[in-house]
């Protein structure tokens, strides 16, 4: 049975990378090429426009805000006045379109990337990088398949990141130097479910968006799952918000390509209520 859900914004090109930040949903929408932030009474407004599809957001811990650029793989820093700069440029370690990240209360960026070209090419594993706040950029992890959406624990001990072709929450610990160790998974989903974005709530649960099953998944360390929201559409990310943090938006579009996102626009915001209150980062 499909979940009444509440369109809260539409007309977007294809919504993805949201994020909750000082009473107002953040988001990227890619293939419009441009970061977008709303406040829960739908009002709208554009913070940067790009000449390319942009993803994964995040503040340094002075509250600038970085930006992935996807086809180039570079991490954007928007500054004063509107203008960027590029913070750390990933084509080094990306080896295709950088995708999502988190960044961790240091200013610490964790970035996915496809790592082979898709739609269309052989699957192939995928390092994430690390971008420090002085845009030196290393490898944080390897083997991964299609790194997605990321999320850091509140305690900021885990990093949990959505492996999209192997249908599974992949966790690391975080060291104080910032670097990854002791890899497990976290949850392996079935049914068919790939986890696109992710967030965390404060009883350790993931919220999962999985385009392939058109549905939302609220996962729990070890793999079960106590909720699903059915959409009408492909469910892309997903993020706790509002004032109580207990509004569950949900990203949502009736397809990925960017050709046809552009110029069909039928990408939305819908939300519900959600039990459990958002955690964690991002």
């Amino acid at each position: 049975m499909t979940e009444t859900l509440n369109v809260v914004l539409d007309g977007l090109a294809f919504p993805e990378g949201p994020r909750w930040r000082d009473g107002e949903l953040w988001f990227s929408d890619m293939h419009g090429h441009e970061v977008v932030a709303m406040t829960s009474g739908e009002a709208r407004r554009t913070i940067f426009s790009h000449d390319g599809p942009v993803s994964g957001l995040g503040w340094l811990p002075d509250g600038t805000l970085l930006i992935v650029s996807m086809t180039d793989r570079r991490l954007l820093r928007l500054e004063s006045g509107g203008k960027t700069a590029v913070h750390a440029d990933l084509s080094g370690i990306a080896t295709h379109n950088a995708n999502d990240m988190v960044v961790d209360a240091k200013g610490r960026a964790y970035v996915g990337n496809f790592g082979f070209a898709f739609p269309g090419g052989e699957p192939k594993a995928a390092k994430l990088a690390r971008a420090d706040p002085d845009g030196s950029v290393s490898v944080a992890a390897e083997e991964l398949m299609f790194p997605n959406g990321t999320a850091i624990t509140p305690d900021g001990g885990t990093l949990i990141v959505g492996e999209s072709f192997a249908a599974r929450l992949t966790a690391f610990d975080i060291a104080a130097d910032g670097s990854l160790a002791n890899r497990s998974v976290w949850a392996q989903l079935d049914g068919g479910a790939v986890p696109d974005g992710i967030c965390l709530d404060a009883e350790g649960a993931i919220w999962v968006a999985s385009p392939t099953t058109i549905e939302a998944l609220r996962v729990r360390e070890g793999g079960e799952v106590t909720r699903r929201i059915k959409a009408e559409r492909g469910v892309f990310a997903c993020m706790l918000g509002g004032e109580d943090r207990r509004t569950l938006y949900l990203l949502t579009a009736l397809g990925s390509d960017p050709e046809k996102c552009r110029s069909q626009r039928n990408g939305r915001i819908e939300a519900t209520r959600a039990e459990v209150p958002g955690a964690g980062l991002p």
